[in-house]
């Protein structure tokens, strides 16, 4: 007999689900009703993943079966340590966003606020879907679900976010196609789907080419969804033209749940074994990272508009991430500093996407050089981007020096002292384009005439969620350091067996 909360997996997502669907219906008579039955909705799905995380670090893995059905003939979610940590990220940061949004979506998009929220909580159905299910065919289904949510969210703003959105759909397209293919050639040789079962069923099976082709199909498919360079050529324009609340969710959360993904499938699937001996990737990801880190900084740099340069930032940071997953099979760390810096990265990230947002809400300010004078205008909002932006930099004791501590360490334990060197260069580029911006809030006044434009603080229900982001980058770098939430990724990495190395 299965607890209550056991059964809060596949209420999480069916609760999104209808929650679209009542979006849907009753905005067409109330259409301000439509924010509240989102931030409702996603704060229960909050709630439940609380209560999740608690019983899975408490009591255990959660399996539940839906319609009864007996895996690997039905489809199972599973919820261990690794997707209940996701899970609560993901939620938080779609709590938040939901909040910002409101205002935000009602000067921006006036005449799409119904479509706007039913695609939003269809977004978040996906995010969560993909989190919680233990069946790779279904991880393809929700992955589809979240992005053609996202197309369309991009595309919302119109005009050049349509170019935007098309060139996400495209290349997301091929990345759906190669995960679908991955899936098939598995299916092909196993006749299952369900990943535990996957994972009993390669290792004899791990020679085969068939096999391997499979794991570089979803290697490269989900590479193209994360953005790790150089697949990330969709990223900049969507991140800069989509509404800057999903700009938030695309840079915080929705590549870092494909990142999920590449952890899931990497470990859960194929095993440590399979990625160590048989398709040993590891230094090339690390490789393929460190350019990352470099190339999307000196990109940032070039830019002028905000958000893109952010975007760009947000190569680099996929760099960090999926540097600290390659250096995972040979250091005592294991998975803990990518999985920091998943929790680190969606704060930093969506605190500064939303001071973007309140910028171009505010005055419809898109490029750095016309933020003269905002430090003193709009004292809050900027002091949110510099609070952010030193945690991006890894000024103590923020969430940013927290991971590139890790970071460190994981590459001298693993004796690659290359890493390190760019760690350290690439906050050095990164010093070089967030001084740009503060320069021209705080030092430089008026604008190329020497006038200066009147502009206020933004409404409370966009400041306060951009604060709580800001002072979280810093409020969770201190909590990392006390390292009581490391028994989580310490039970990730007993459940794949990394942390230990002869």
């Amino acid at each position: 007999m299965l607890s209550v909360v056991e059964h809060f997996p596949v209420l999480i997502v069916v609760i999104s689900l209808f929650s679209a669907f009542t979006i849907l219906i009753v905005g067409s008579v109330k259409k301000k009703s439509c924010c509240f039955i989102s931030i409702g909705t996603i704060l229960v799905q909050f709630v439940m993943a609380v209560f999740i995380l608690r019983h899975v670090l408490t009591e255990g893995t959660i399996h539940y079966w839906l319609g009864g059905w007996s895996p690997p003939w039905g489809i199972e979610y599973v919820v261990d340590a690794l997707n209940a940590y996701v899970l609560v990220i993901l939620l938080v940061l779609a709590l938040i966003c939901a909040i910002y949004s409101k205002r935000s979506i009602e000067h921006e998009l006036p005449h799409k606020i119904v479509p706007f929220y039913t695609i939003y909580q269809l977004l978040i159905t996906g995010l969560c879907g993909i989190t919680v299910t233990g069946d790779i065919f279904n991880m393809y289904v929700f992955v589809e679900i979240t992005s053609l949510s996202a197309y369309a969210l991009v595309a919302s703003r119109g005009k050049i976010a349509l170019k935007a959105s098309f060139t996400y759909l495209v290349l997301g397209s091929i990345g759906a196609c190669f995960f679908l293919l991955g899936v098939g050639f598995l299916y092909s040789v196993t006749g299952s789907l369900n990943m535990h079962d996957l994972s009993l069923l390669l290792p004899p099976l791990y020679g085969n080419r068939v096999v391997q082709a499979a794991f570089v199909f979803f290697i490269v498919g989900l590479s193209i969804k994360m953005a790790l360079f150089p697949l990330h050529t969709w990223l900049p324009d969507a991140h800069a033209f989509a509404p800057s609340e999903i700009s938030a969710m695309l840079s915080g959360i929705i590549i870092e749940v494909c990142t999920y993904a590449y952890i899931r499938v990497a470990f859960s699937v194929f095993t440590l074994e399979f990625i160590t001996l048989y398709v040993p990737i590891s230094g090339i990801l690390c490789w393929i990272s460190a350019i990352a880190m470099i190339f999307g900084s000196i990109l940032a740099i070039a830019q002028f508009n905000l958000k893109r340069m952010l975007a760009y930032s947000s190569v680099a940071h996929m760099g960090y991430i999926m540097l600290g997953v390659g250096l995972s099979t040979s250091n005592p760390l294991g998975l803990t500093p990518p999985l920091m810096h998943i929790l680190n990265h969606a704060l930093m990230k969506g605190c500064l996407f939303l001071v973007a947002g309140a910028f171009i809400y505010k005055a419809d300010l898109w490029n750095i050089t016309d933020f003269r004078g905002l430090g003193r205008k709009m004292p809050y909002t900027c002091m949110a981007f510099i609070l952010a932006a030193l945690s991006m930099l890894g000024m103590p004791p923020s969430v940013g020096f927290v991971t590139k501590w890790y970071l460190i360490i994981a590459a001298l334990e693993a004796k690659q002292f290359i890493f390190v060197a760019v760690i350290f260069f690439s906050t050095l580029l990164m010093v070089f384009y967030f001084w740009r911006v503060i320069e021209y809030m705080y030092i430089r006044v008026g604008d190329e005439e020497g006038k200066e434009k009147e502009i206020e603080e933004i409404p409370r229900s966009m400041l306060i969620p951009v604060l709580v982001l800001a002072f979280l980058c810093f409020i969770m770098g201190i909590i990392w350091l006390t390292e009581i939430p490391l028994p989580i990724l310490d039970a990730v990495n007993s459940m794949y067996g990394l942390g230990v190395v002869p």
